[in-house]
């Protein structure tokens, strides 16, 4: 017996037309389409029980209470020359979501902006987080200093105020050691990024929580210094869009 075909199934459970003749007659003897459309008919039930929603619930008291308790005990810490925030070990493409059937006309969607901006509030609080518990489980004062490998002075680039400054130290142990120093204030966020200057090919190393400070931040092991040898550090807006903003505020040349 040939079944009907998932997306005709889809669209009869959206009630998006109707089923024909031959289609009702099918549906009323296979139990297995019978029981898929069910499915179907059950989830485009629940999207519709949506539909009144109007603004999300307020997190939970404790998310809160979490993230300030990370955030004072971070400000509380001395300070030091390494943080560790974890990263995959390689630069990748993020996995394609599956497609899922939606009634296009309507449901409530999250504007890109907004996903982006959360996004980056959790990627901070994450960070946090990683730092105090990096802190309080660190070496002890015997573990040797990585060796430097390279290094670069950062200095204002295009439009950036002059005083705007700072340096990169890339250590034997895979990490970038930022300190930077009076960046101008930004709408969005500061993004690290490793730079071809023959080709201009690029990939992102992290962010920087803020315009002034320290930062260490891993380097994928398979990268080649010898090649991407410029820290560019960027301005960078809430749009949803993954690649560089082309608003250079810190650049310099790794050499060593």
């Amino acid at each position: 017996m040939q079944h009907l075909d998932h997306d005709r199934l889809v669209f009869l459970a959206l009630g998006e037309s109707e089923a024909a003749d031959g289609e009702a007659t099918h549906l009323g003897t296979c139990d297995h389409c019978r029981g898929e459309m069910e499915t179907l008919q059950h989830v485009a039930g629940l999207g519709a029980d949506t539909q009144g929603l109007t603004d999300l619930p307020d997190p939970p008291e404790h998310v809160w209470q979490g993230i300030v308790a990370e955030i004072r005990a971070a400000e509380e810490l001395p300070a030091l020359s390494e943080r560790r925030v974890p990263r995959p070990a390689d630069p990748v493409e993020p996995a394609a979501a599956p497609a899922v059937p939606r009634r296009t006309r309507r449901g409530r969607r999250w504007p890109g902006w907004a996903t982006t901006a959360v996004t980056a509030t959790a990627a901070a609080v994450i960070g946090v987080a990683g730092t105090a518990a990096v802190l309080g489980t660190g070496g002890t004062d015997s573990d040797p200093e990585p060796a430097v490998v390279a290094s670069a002075p950062l200095a204002a680039f295009g439009s950036t105020p002059k005083d705007a400054s700072g340096d990169a130290r890339v250590l034997g142990d895979h990490r970038l050691h930022l300190h930077v120093a009076n960046l101008p204030t930004v709408p969005g966020y500061y993004e690290v990024w490793l730079i071809d200057p023959k080709t201009m090919k690029m990939f992102s190393v992290g962010t920087l929580s803020n315009g002034s400070g320290e930062a260490l931040l891993p380097i994928p092991p398979n990268v080649d210094l010898r090649t991407y040898t410029v820290v560019d550090i960027s301005a960078e807006q809430y749009d949803n869009t993954p690649g560089h903003s082309g608003d250079s505020l810190l650049r310099g040349t790794l050499t060593g």
